[in-house]
């Protein structure tokens, strides 16, 4: 894959896990991501979130993805680093988007909420053909 197949295939299967790491204890949990392209993987939490903390501490992080297709599955491993992202119209733009974020900015605002953005992150791909094959790294 390439890296258009990848931002691709991300954007139409936007669920995924991210592991962080706390102190010497790694966490992973499941994710909704907002956007990937050219610009960067995006994806959201609360600044009261252990996650929130976990990412201001260390902000090297790992994506899983997969196509969701058992017969033919495709995974997508993303390794990089995490910047929290200030952006008020993006902000907005994600609130638009989500309804189910709206009644929590409705009662506490914008501040509360925290998005991120991975630039510059390494994928590798893999498949059942592809199994036994020497991995290929793709940047982003």
């Amino acid at each position: 894959m390439n890296r258009t197949e990848i931002f691709d295939l991300l954007n139409v299967s936007p669920i995924f896990h991210l592991a962080t790491v706390e102190g010497n204890r790694p966490r992973v949990r499941g994710m909704m991501m907002y956007r990937a392209d050219e610009n960067g993987i995006i994806f959201h939490t609360g600044k009261m979130k252990d996650l929130h903390g976990q990412l201001t501490a260390n902000p090297n992080v790992e994506m899983c993805f997969n196509n969701g297709n058992f017969e033919n599955l495709v995974q997508i491993r993303i390794s990089g680093t995490v910047e929290l992202v200030e952006d008020i119209e993006l902000k907005k733009e994600i609130v638009q988007k989500r309804d189910f974020l709206k009644p929590w900015v409705e009662k506490s605002g914008y501040e509360p909420l925290a998005v991120y953005r991975m630039t510059k992150g390494i994928a590798t791909v893999w498949t059942m053909k592809t199994h036994f094959a020497p991995k290929e790294y793709i940047e982003l």
